[in-house]
């Protein structure tokens, strides 16, 4: 089973995370932020993973260590659950429409990192959440992976949408990527042998 389960214990946050790659979408998410646990519940569902997340953060600050830190741990599991990436698709790109929100996003589990972030979100808060953590979260998850990610905004006015369409869009383009491609299960997606 591609499974990980970690802890992540810092002066800033204390973090218990466990990650099924091959899930149904269930999920126990706590951070000790509602809209961050609202984005990751949405990840989980739409990914079909299953994912448990439970962090006490220092908050009182702001939603800055937690939903960095977070990203960081999120990025180790799914590492470590995939393993030498054997036999999955590797690549997933999938387009979202969230109402009059419409978000791309593609990405390479190439073991190399880079985030293309063309997304503009007019609200600086969306309730006591600043909307810049969300590319914080990217690239924290992104690095700890080793994830290719671009996404690329065609339309959205309402910041919750806009959020929400970059969740869904990674979760259903990860799924896409860590599926296993059953005629090629025993082959490394590279010529170089390794991811």
């Amino acid at each position: 089973m591609r499974r990980k389960e970690l802890e992540r214990n810092t002066k800033e946050t204390q973090i218990k995370l466990a990650v099924l790659v091959d899930g149904t979408g269930k999920y126990e998410i706590e951070t000790g932020c509602g809209f961050l646990d609202h984005m990751l519940e949405l990840f989980t569902r739409h990914g079909r993973f299953d994912i448990n997340i439970k962090c006490t953060g220092d908050t009182q600050v702001d939603y800055h260590h937690t939903t960095e830190d977070i990203g960081i741990a999120l990025g180790s599991a799914f590492k470590a659950a995939l393993g030498d990436k054997r036999g999955i698709y590797r690549y997933g790109q999938f387009l979202l429409p969230m109402d009059e929100a419409l978000v791309m996003c593609a990405l390479d589990i190439s073991g190399r990192c880079f985030v293309n972030f063309d997304v503009e979100i007019p609200a600086q808060k969306v309730g006591d959440f600043d909307t810049e953590l969300v590319k914080e979260f990217v690239l924290a998850f992104s690095r700890e992976l080793g994830l290719t990610i671009h996404f690329k905004q065609f339309a959205g006015e309402n910041s919750h949408h806009i959020i929400e369409a970059v969740f869904k869009g990674m979760a259903r383009a990860l799924r896409a990527a860590c599926a296993i491609e059953e005629e090629y299960a025993d082959e490394i997606p590279s010529t170089k042998g390794v991811l």
